[in-house]
């Protein structure tokens, strides 16, 4: 026998008014019923207890069916085989039998609700009232298989709708995963940027620093000035940065295009000489995009500083209609002139991957005439 496992209070209380509600119909319905059944058995005590144990016997159907629907069967098998009139006690059969069918997996209600109309059959051809005979073999088997019927179809739906419910839920989860994945990769990716880009200046500044203490130690300082102020600006870029990761921190303004002249200043510092030039009508952008434009740039130019062997670079932004295009060049010959398709460098790969987030597209190679050449272009919804 199998069982809904706790009660329910609000459930308890739903069976214990459907019993008693059932009971004082059968009462007072029955004698109704026999009044347009002639032949049948009158009313008695004996039917009415019959009729009490059918309707109480729903206040255990969700807690134990199998049993309840036994108890039922027998009462109103032995009603209608003592002859008394049909009556309200068949929809105590049939509710329990739908409450079996319900709750139960197919195969169990099937052999369950099989004996009960086998039982219900017996005041088929032996009753003390009006026994109809084979004729009343489809009618009694309306009983069972209706309820059965309907109680299938709705665990059916049931179920259905509970899978749906768990794939949903299993979906939020994975999705929630995934933007969490998503949001540490782009974390982990702002983060190299931010600290790369920093450590290759201050590296460049340390190394000139260095190169002038020996001979012109006043102008070492100039270096060292530098090398604090990029360590500075580095650590407050990434504490902004981390403060994402925090909950209930609230991000300061990302960096974007308009910081490209603090950027080129910066590599000034560190020995790299930036002509920077603007065309078109500069313009507030979303920030994502402006975000990427100038990270692709920084990574350019660290990959400048670090490899190319060279003391200018040259970046233009063109600010168009519906796009964006930042340019970095270089004539040197070190190992930034790297094929276009080496995607080994974690540098070109997120700068890949940051433009083709967006929609947009980045070339990156070397030049015919010399050096390396990065060039993206972002797509920008039309201003209104």
């Amino acid at each position: 026998m199998r069982g809904s496992g706790r009660w329910r209070w609000p459930e308890v209380a739903a069976d214990a008014a459907l019993a008693l509600v059932l009971l004082g119909f059968g009462l007072l319905a029955t004698g109704l019923a026999g009044d347009n059944q002639p032949g049948s058995r009158p009313v008695d005590a004996a039917s009415r207890v019959l009729i009490a144990v059918a309707a109480l016997a729903l206040l255990f159907r969700r807690h134990a069916p199998i049993a309840t629907l036994a108890v039922v069967t027998v009462a109103t098998s032995t009603y209608l085989v003592f002859g008394y009139p049909y009556g309200p006690i068949l929809v105590a059969f049939l509710i329990a039998v739908y409450t079996v069918a319900v709750r139960l997996p197919v195969r169990p209600a099937a052999l369950a609700l099989g004996g009960a109309f086998v039982l219900l059959l017996a005041h088929v051809f032996w009753s003390e009232g009006p026994a109809p005979g084979w004729a009343g073999v489809l009618p009694a088997s309306a009983w069972v298989v209706v309820p059965f019927a309907v109680g299938v179809v709705v665990r059916v739906n049931r179920e259905t709708a509970a899978r749906s419910r768990a794939e949903a839920a299993r979906d939020r989860a994975e999705q929630a995963r995934r933007q969490a994945d998503e949001e540490r990769l782009r974390i982990a990716q702002e983060v190299h940027d931010v600290v790369g880009h920093g450590l290759a200046a201050i590296s460049m500044q340390a190394e000139i620093a260095l190169h002038l203490l020996p001979k012109r130690p006043e102008q070492a300082e100039t270096a060292l000035t530098a090398i604090s102020r990029t360590s500075r600006e580095a650590l407050d870029e990434l504490r902004v940065t981390l403060g994402a990761v925090r909950q209930g921190a609230e991000r300061g303004p990302v960096p974007g295009l308009a910081r490209l002249p603090a950027l080129r200043d910066r590599l000034a510092g560190a020995g790299l000489a930036v002509d920077l030039r603007v065309t078109g009508d500069a313009r507030d952008l979303p920030a994502a995009l402006d975000l990427t434009a100038y990270r692709v740039v920084q990574e350019a130019l660290t990959n400048v500083l670090r490899h190319a062997g060279v003391a200018n670079a040259e970046v233009r932004v063109d600010y168009r209609a519906d796009e964006v295009t930042v340019e970095v060049t270089d004539r040197g010959t070190g190992a930034a002139a790297a094929p276009v398709d080496d995607e080994s460098g974690h540098g070109l790969a997120g700068m890949r991957e940051r433009v083709a987030a967006l929609g947009g597209r980045l070339a990156a190679g070397p030049r015919p005439d010399g050096g390396f050449r990065v060039y993206a272009r972002l797509p920008v919804g039309p201003t209104t």
